[in-house]
């Protein structure tokens, strides 16, 4: 079976985090937006299937995800369905239910993330709400991040499984997502970034293990793997980077 992503061809966004579990676990995908065009492929594949009248179920927007007849939105409820098949989720409901529950605690980062550039509305530019984003994003580097980097931190001390992971004594999904947090905050926000994790070396630790994961490296190196920019959702503005 071949798996089918939907998501942007030009950005990481938040199909990077599906990308990087499928990836890790070496399953076969299309990424269909960034395949040719003559194909079937292609930008105009992933619009034709967003706005297919014949689902039933229509995902809201990228990321989406084709696993048969299977078409799934959301980038945590993705995670959740592939975690069992690519072997990055725990056998018990314990396991699948909290690592849910972690992935759903990153991506409201992400969003915040998001949010402290475009703190007003997204169909905005930048420039539009330069103000706004200024002060969101300093409560941001100073007050959210710090909280939510040092809560993964706790998390990996208390993991029965040993530090060493998030979930268990394995690699997961949520292991992955949190490595692509680490990215995008560092990239982002390098100076504000940097103060945080010193105080999470728990978390620092769990990204140099992930990327050094064979597959995830050579991922990493590869021409898949899309560089960070000011058109997804992690943006560097030097202004808004407050220790």
């Amino acid at each position: 079976m071949t798996y089918e992503l939907h998501y942007w061809p030009t950005i990481q966004g938040r199909g990077e985090f599906v990308r990087l579990a499928l990836e890790a676990a070496g399953a076969p995908y299309i990424d269909v937006a960034r395949s040719a065009a003559d194909s079937q492929q292609g930008a105009a594949a992933l619009q034709s299937r967003l706005h297919d009248r014949g689902l039933t179920n229509p995902p809201f927007a990228p990321p989406f995800l084709k696993d048969g007849a299977l078409v799934i939105g959301q980038t945590a409820a993705i995670l959740q369905h592939l975690g069992p098949a690519l072997k990055l989720v725990g056998r018990s409901e314990q396991a699948r239910v909290w690592t849910l529950q972690i992935q759903l605690s990153i991506a409201d980062v992400v969003s915040e993330a998001h949010d402290s550039h475009h703190p007003i509305a997204s169909g905005l530019r930048y420039e539009d709400q330069m103000p706004e984003a200024l002060r969101r994003a300093s409560d941001f580097c100073r007050v959210r991040m710090p909280k939510y980097l040092g809560w993964f931190e706790t998390i990996l001390a208390r993991n029965p499984g040993g530090s060493r992971h998030l979930v268990g004594g394995k690699l997961s999904y949520a292991d992955l997502s949190l490595f692509q947090l680490v990215e995008g905050l560092r990239y982002a926000f390098p100076r504000a970034a940097q103060v945080a994790l010193v105080g999470t070396p728990a978390v620092m630790q769990l990204r140099d293990r992930v990327a050094s994961q064979p597959r995830v490296a050579a991922y990493l190196r590869s021409p898949r793997r899309i560089a960070f920019s000011e058109q997804g959702i992690f943006r560097r503005y030097p202004e808004l980077d407050l220790p």
